[in-house]
């Protein structure tokens, strides 16, 4: 049996027994993982359904892959830059291609432990102190004042006497008329 699975960016092809290199993952050498993302999944030239499908894989190693030299340069301004790179790898062999479900039916507990955790919910959720019944209500917000809109501003403005031109006029009126 085959399976195409997804996992840092890239698809795999794989069968039972098979290494792959794959981008770092996390755990260490021995651990045992599981890539749920599988894409495809057939034997020989029949494909099956890959709901709830999944490819469990041992960690051989966590390596390094080779070197990448990063080399940047500017023609006559001298600017040179040189800087190396090497990848984080994970050296994965593929243990099994099984269905995810078949797992699970057999991870199930038993009926006499389900109920043990249930009861224990129960007791903590009376323990809870009960909420205070009463609170004191919040202050009422003052209005506030409007402030009056720019244009009636403006109207205002220009309905009320100004005093620059009520000064001309009184000055006229206080010269003395001109002899000839």
């Amino acid at each position: 049996m085959f399976a195409v699975v997804r996992t840092g960016g890239k698809q795999y092809r794989v069968a039972a027994g098979d290494k792959i290199v794959v981008e770092k993952l996390a755990g260490n050498a021995g651990d045992t993982i599981k890539l749920d993302d599988v894409l495809l999944a057939g034997e020989g030239s029949d494909l099956k359904s890959t709901a709830g499908l999944t490819v469990a894989a041992e960690i051989i190693a966590q390596a390094k892959g080779d070197k990448v030299t990063v080399f940047k340069k500017r023609r006559r301004h001298n600017y040179r830059r040189k800087q190396g790179h090497r990848q984080q790898h994970t050296i994965l062999r593929i243990v099994a291609i099984g269905d995810h479900k078949a797992e699970k039916k057999v991870a199930k507990p038993t009926p006499a432990k389900a109920e043990a955790p249930a009861a224990a919910p129960a007791k903590e959720a009376k323990a809870a102190p009960a909420p205070k019944a009463e609170t004191k209500p919040k202050a009422e917000a003052k209005p506030k004042a409007e402030k009056p809109k720019k244009a009636e501003a403006k109207v205002a403005k220009a309905k009320a006497p100004s005093t620059k031109d009520a000064a001309p006029a009184k000055a006229a009126a206080k010269k003395k008329p001109a002899k000839k």
